[in-house]
């Protein structure tokens, strides 16, 4: 039996990832704040859905929900570190201190916790070692106009993902990033209607079942070999080329 925990579980790739595994035979924690939407995935996979519902800032509830599920199943095969949120879309000198905040505490603090939880029980198990997979973005490499909390919190995952990379060497614990450009999810259905009511042409998109199944060959490679870095995105969307 192989386990996985998925931060972000409720919705988009998150919840697409969650399904794609539990439908490989994975046992999945899920963790994400709405507890009725964790509820309703198990309902429909049964006992190897464990719903784990927090919110990824609060280290305290962080901790409880790794070591329980590393209990429950006996140990910690993967981990996918996906738990992410946008703010709003401003210049910079208009975006609000506390929202620069709330990205860093759950895009940077909140996949630190995570993967610091991972980490140690990776390292303790036996045999030892796992795999930590971080949801870095198109945008740790090429910003959107208006999202510095967003873009800077993804270029610090990027970092992260190397020292993690580096750090779970001795103990066979392997870290890779993918970077995803506009999967079909119900974040980038409002960016889109947002993008139509100001008249720009919709965001080129792709299924987020492409970024579950890329997810899921990262999960499955033998611990002796890694993806360091992957980018999946909608082939059309302007993330190549110069103005």
């Amino acid at each position: 039996m192989k386990t996985m925990i998925v931060t972000g579980a409720s919705s988009g790739i998150g919840r697409a990832v969650a399904e794609t595994m539990l439908d490989a035979g994975w046992t999945v924690g899920l963790i994400a704040r709405r507890a009725d939407r964790l509820a309703a995935l198990a309902e429909v996979h049964g006992d190897r859905a464990v719903p784990l519902p927090l919110d990824v800032t609060d280290a305290d509830a962080v901790q409880v929900a790794f070591h329980d599920f590393a209990e429950r199943t006996g140990r910690l095969d993967c981990l996918f570190n996906n738990a992410g949120i946008f703010t709003p879309a401003a210049p910079l000198d208009e975006i609000a201190v506390e929202d620069w905040r709330r990205a860093v505490d759950v895009n940077l603090t909140g996949m630190f916790l995570c993967a610091r939880m991972a980490f140690r029980l990776m390292r303790r198990q036996a045999p030892q070692g796992g795999r930590i997979i971080m949801n870095g973005s198109i945008s740790a490499h090429v910003p959107r106009p208006g999202a510095a909390p967003y873009t800077a919190t993804k270029h610090a995952i990027t970092g992260l993902t190397r020292q993690v990379a580096l750090d779970g060497r001795p103990f066979d614990i392997a870290c890779g990033q993918i970077d995803i450009g506009n999967a079909d999810t119900e974040l980038l259905q409002d960016a889109a209607r947002q993008a139509t009511e100001r008249g720009d042409p919709p965001p080129e998109v792709m299924d987020v079942a492409h970024v579950a199944q890329s997810v899921r060959h990262m999960a499955e490679l033998p611990l002796t070999a890694n993806i360091l870095f992957q980018t999946i995105m909608a082939t059309k969307m302007p993330y190549v080329g110069r103005g």
